[in-house]
């Protein structure tokens, strides 16, 4: 991505690389050992305008949180589409209604107990049943009799099984890679018990789908996945854009870059070493820690905690502070929820600059016509 930034913005800007996009989503695939063993999670794409990157791309398999992030991915054509987040009530005949709108796509919905099953049930959707890997987020059980009786439970809602759900993000405080394939690969292990389980108990089990960003690494080099009765799928939706965080996790010979920046400008000098731009957390998410982000081109420059709308930045003693006026870029510590606070992006294509929605920011209105 060009480390200039562009002339005449007013800021703070969300700048989106699409040419970096691309490059990072050949990688990925290739990472992943082909397009369809890699279901993306579009929570960090947002943008209209980068799902149908990932379209051209190849990709077919999709993974997505709101309603609103499945409307833009079927608004595009996207057939085979998880919501992965254990909807109930409302929400779930929200996503029943938009499945029956289309009625060529594979709208599948996340399960963990037999109180979620009762929202979906006689809708005819495919069901996944999400497992707690030891994230203790969401998830049931790992436990081979309740998953089997689970599955039976959706058959018998009049839904059809899809298979399992094992999202293992808390590998993301494992730095060591040996010792992360040592934890995420038991993980895997024990999935694949319940796998035999219910192929066992005459359950067929279409598809698997594991890892987000911090496990992929671990999840292409776990030998048995090509041996079981399943199709595995790994669901990174970060390694689309990138973040500082995602760059510290993943083997720099992957060829991932950033995709997304912040463009901000210095508004002022509170201090001899400090100067302060205007990319605080309702821009530039916090949701991570200190520092939210990391200046482009200045490694020594440290952000520090931002308020809503100032973000304080301490420069080395000696060192000149930039001029009031200066624009710099921003790579975020955690670039999903950064893209969501903008409604739109200047969107950089082959040379052609435009600005693009943010199309599946924030939620869907929670009563009425959208």
């Amino acid at each position: 991505m060009s480390a200039a930034p562009i002339a005449g913005l007013r800021t703070p800007a969300l700048l989106i690389d699409a040419d970096a996009v691309r490059a990072n989503l050949a990688a990925m695939i290739g990472v992943a050992g082909g397009a369809p063993r890699w279901r993306p999670h579009v929570k960090t794409a947002k943008l209209g305008a980068v799902m149908q990157l990932m379209l051209d791309a190849g990709l077919t398999r999709f993974k997505c949180a709101t309603t609103l992030e499945l409307q833009a991915l079927l608004a595009l054509g996207a057939r085979d589409v998880i919501v992965a987040f254990p909807h109930v009530g409302p929400n779930a005949e929200r996503i029943i209604a938009l499945a029956r709108e289309q009625p060529g796509a594979d709208v599948a919905g996340l399960v963990e107990s037999p109180a979620h099953v009762a929202s979906w049930r006689g809708s005819g959707l495919r069901l996944f049943i999400d497992l707690n890997s030891g994230m203790n987020r969401t998830g049931g059980t790992p436990d081979a009799g309740r998953v089997v009786a689970l599955a039976r439970e959706i058959i018998a809602a009049g839904c059809t099984f899809g298979g399992l759900h094992w999202y293992d993000g808390h590998m993301h405080g494992i730095a060591d890679l040996a010792a992360r394939d040592v934890a995420a690969h038991a993980g895997y292990d024990a999935l694949g018990r319940l796998v035999r389980a219910l192929v066992d108990a005459g359950i067929a089990v279409p598809d698997v789908i594991v890892a987000g960003t911090p496990a992929t690494t671990s999840a292409v080099t776990y030998a048995p996945f090509a041996m079981w009765p399943t199709n595995v799928q790994v669901s990174p939706g970060t390694v689309v854009y990138n973040d500082t965080t995602s760059l510290s996790q993943l083997p720099p010979a992957w060829g991932l870059a950033p995709a997304a920046l912040v463009q901000a400008t210095v508004v002022s000098h509170p201090t001899p070493t400090r100067f302060t731009c205007d990319a605080g957390h309702k821009s530039v998410s916090a949701d991570a820690g200190v520092p939210t982000c990391a200046v482009i081109g200045h490694p020594g420059w440290q952000p520090q905690k931002p308020s809503e709308e100032h973000l304080p930045v301490e420069v080395p003693a000696g060192e000149a502070l930039p001029p009031i006026g200066t624009q710099i870029l921003l790579l975020p510590t955690h670039v999903c929820p950064t893209v969501n606070n903008f409604d739109d992006a200047v969107f950089r294509s082959g040379g052609v600059t435009s600005v693009q929605p943010v199309t599946a920011r924030g939620r869907e209105r929670p009563t009425g016509a959208t």
